[in-house]
């Protein structure tokens, strides 16, 4: 797949509601969430923007190893909410957000419509094939974390 500035995640069905902040405290969430967006300077870690609402979220980054059914938490990024929006496309969908999502997603990887939607094609495919297996969940990166 080509590579992007901005990215869409779609965790795997078998591994819904696997995430850090099902795993730690409200207090330890804060924490975790508001160091993040000082280290982003309270801008997008994509895009540079800022939401209107509330400048960020907090976005955890997933690796998943397609052989052994691991994903594995690397870590958290502060994003727009515009760009958080685009990397869980397909809750944006269901939210009835596509078109905003469509259009953020062309703005910040400089790409047409059609590319766009091949994007998300390709990333659909990868979801329909990452669904098929149970997902061993690894958060140890928590355990460096000062929480």
């Amino acid at each position: 797949m080509k590579n992007y500035k901005l990215t869409i995640e779609l965790v795997p069905q078998t591994a819904f509601y696997k995430n850090v902040r099902s795993e730690v405290t409200r207090t330890q969430w804060d924490i975790i969430r508001k160091k993040v967006y000082k280290e982003y300077d309270y801008k997008c870690g994509i895009c540079s923007g800022k939401g209107k609402q509330h400048p960020v979220e907090c976005h955890e980054i997933w690796e998943y190893d397609d052989n052994k059914h691991i994903q594995t938490l690397k870590g958290f990024i502060a994003l727009c909410p515009s760009c958080h929006q685009v990397k869980h496309i397909g809750l944006s969908q269901i939210r009835g957000l596509k078109k905003e999502c469509l259009k953020h997603l062309m703005f910040v990887n400089k790409i047409t419509k059609k590319e766009a939607n091949m994007q998300i094609l390709e990333t659909a495919r990868i979801w329909e094939e990452r669904s098929q297996y149970d997902w061993k969940c690894d958060m140890s990166f928590l355990s460096g974390e000062d929480i």
